[in-house]
């Protein structure tokens, strides 16, 4: 990880809290599947600046902490909720940036995932969103951060999507810089990207 010297702007770096362990990183959302696999539904969010860039989170496993990836803010739809409610919830609380669900387009995107996590095999289901912010009015926070969200995420960074598309460590979804830049300007279809196995 770089020094606060070196970081690039716009990224906030984690708390470095070590520890969590495979029982406490699934929350009351992942329920099993009929196959035994844990399972939820999520809801994701494209959140582009004024200039294209997109702002991606860095984490890593906790039981491989050498093994790192840059995907989408958002994450599980807490019981009762609905899907813009969750993506709202969840860029305030993993970025500290609010946006309100008119500010939501789509969903843009569909999704099915199925990875190992916290010595788990894992399936999520996805929606994604696009919101747009101007990034020059915000200050990134992670204030609302769980305990899990400090252990395994790394950082939260801005991409420019021509930078995004050469990075060599693993990108959630797979071609990220090549989808965003099919719903910059959005054509109101919402595309389903099948099962993909991470």
């Amino acid at each position: 990880m770089t020094t606060d010297e070196q970081r690039p702007t716009g990224t906030v770096p984690a708390a470095g809290a070590d520890g969590g362990g495979p029982g406490g990183a699934f929350g009351s959302e992942w329920v099993p599947g009929p196959d035994g696999l844990l399972e939820r539904s999520a809801a994701r969010v494209i959140l582009l600046d004024e200039h294209d860039r997109v702002l991606l989170v860095r984490g890593h496993d906790v039981d491989l902490p050498d093994r790192s990836w840059w995907f989408t803010v958002g994450g599980g739809i807490d019981a009762g909720e609905d899907e813009r409610a969750a993506a709202v919830r969840e860029v305030r609380e993993e970025t500290g940036i609010v946006v309100d669900a008119d500010d939501l387009v789509g969903p843009v995107y569909t999704r099915s995932a199925v990875f190992d996590f916290a010595a788990r095999t894992c399936r999520q289901h996805e929606v994604l969103f696009l919101a747009r912010v101007s990034s020059a009015d915000l200050a990134l926070s992670r204030d609302g951060w769980t305990d899990v969200e400090l252990d395994v995420i790394d950082e939260l960074r801005w991409w420019d999507l021509d930078a995004l598309a050469q990075v060599t460590i693993e990108v959630f979804p797979a071609g990220l810089a090549d989808l965003v830049r099919d719903v910059l300007v959005w054509d109101g279809t919402t595309r389903h990207l099948g099962l993909a196995r991470e």
